[in-house]
């Protein structure tokens, strides 16, 4: 009885895997299940750039689609011809001229307008002064102006191992805006509550920041204003001696993170993975790297945290701190902000004034 009952069952089973409708059936469900997957892949299929030594894996990898997106917006403006250097210096043709004034008036005008469209088209001169009265310092935008002009003369200058002779101007960073889109303040300290959890130092509240990831959500703070040891690497296979904490490793790994976001690149950009902390085997861009952090934190030390009484409290972050900068506030996405365009040479002017008037005498 029990085998007869055995046979039914296995002739009704392959009935139903051999019919027409059965058949069907299942192509349906393993086309949706195909749809399901390839639902979460990319379009257009994308595309590897090698970057290192074959067979090492030193890829960049770009979706076609996203790139010409970022490359759209990472389009520099058109420079304004320079008039000469001839004629009277803005410090004797203006009042209150305190860091342009070796410029010619026309080389000073024209800044001012090309300043103007970097960062205030929709407002214009009245964004930073306080008209008609040019030489008033009453608003915090011009005394800020006046700031930036000297932190962007001590990239230009200063900071060539990270900027090269491409350099930076206003625009780098506003892109048309009078704020920049990429700034960060520093993170609100979070509540104990009655939980007994403690401090979860911003994990597990997924942000933009760290690539919405379980990462540490502020590692701004430690890197690019304190100086904490960044790299957790040993040398060797096992400890000996490294006392870098998983920890620690998070709060790298998020602002590793963050650099990749914010220059559209993968980890290969800067490192050979097969030895992370391997320098002779790494990229030039690492040493790149290296300088970029040090800059920021040099900036955001020296020029942004020394502006924190001029700013209005509404421009200040929940902890009452100045905004500040990252890699993405100059990259926005792009391997080099701009893709690389060299707008600091049509305005030598951004150079610390002794640069630029030797340059200027130069020619």
């Amino acid at each position: 009885m029990k085998t007869h009952m055995l046979m039914r069952m296995n002739m009704h089973t392959q009935t139903l895997t051999t019919s027409p409708r059965a058949g069907r059936l299942l192509r349906a469900l393993g086309f949706a299940l195909l749809g399901l997957v390839l639902a979460g892949c990319e379009r257009p299929s994308p595309e590897t750039v090698q970057s290192g030594y074959r067979g090492t894996g030193m890829v960049q990898v770009y979706n076609a689609r996203l790139l010409e997106v970022k490359t759209e917006k990472n389009q520099p403006p058109v420079a304004i011809p320079s008039p000469g250097s001839d004629g009277p210096k803005a410090a004797q043709a203006y009042k209150n001229v305190k860091v342009l004034g070796n410029l010619s008036v026309g080389e000073f005008n024209r800044l001012m307008v090309s300043m103007t469209s970097w960062v205030a088209p929709q407002e214009g001169c009245a964004y930073c002064h306080a008209l008609p009265n040019f030489e008033d310092d009453s608003k915090y935008t011009k005394v800020v102006a006046r700031r930036m002009i000297e932190m962007t003369q001590h990239i230009n200058s200063d900071w060539q191992p990270h900027v090269a002779q491409t350099g930076v101007t206003c625009y780098t960073c506003h892109r048309g805006e009078p704020v920049p889109n990429a700034i960060w303040f520093k993170s609100d300290p979070q509540p104990y509550g009655a939980n007994f959890m403690g401090d979860k130092a911003g994990q597990n509240e997924p942000s933009p920041v760290v690539n919405l990831s379980s990462l540490p959500n502020d590692p701004f703070t430690p890197f690019l204003l304190g100086d904490q040891k960044i790299r957790v690497n040993g040398p060797t296979a096992l400890p000996s001696g490294n006392k870098q904490s998983i920890k620690q490793a998070e709060w790298t790994y998020g602002l590793m993170t963050h650099m990749s976001n914010s220059l559209g690149v993968n980890c290969t950009y800067c490192h050979n993975t097969q030895s992370f902390q391997n320098w002779e085997n790494s990229p030039p861009q690492r040493t790149t790297a290296w300088h970029g952090i040090r800059m920021a934190r040099d900036l955001n030390l020296t020029y942004m945290e020394s502006l924190t009484e001029i700013f209005p409290s509404h421009r200040k972050g929940p902890t009452g701190d100045v905004a500040k900068l990252n890699c993405a506030t100059c990259h926005q996405g792009a391997y080099k902000p701009l893709n690389g365009a060299p707008m600091a040479k049509d305005f030598p002017e951004l150079l610390k004034p002794a640069l630029a008037a030797a340059k200027v005498a130069a020619k």
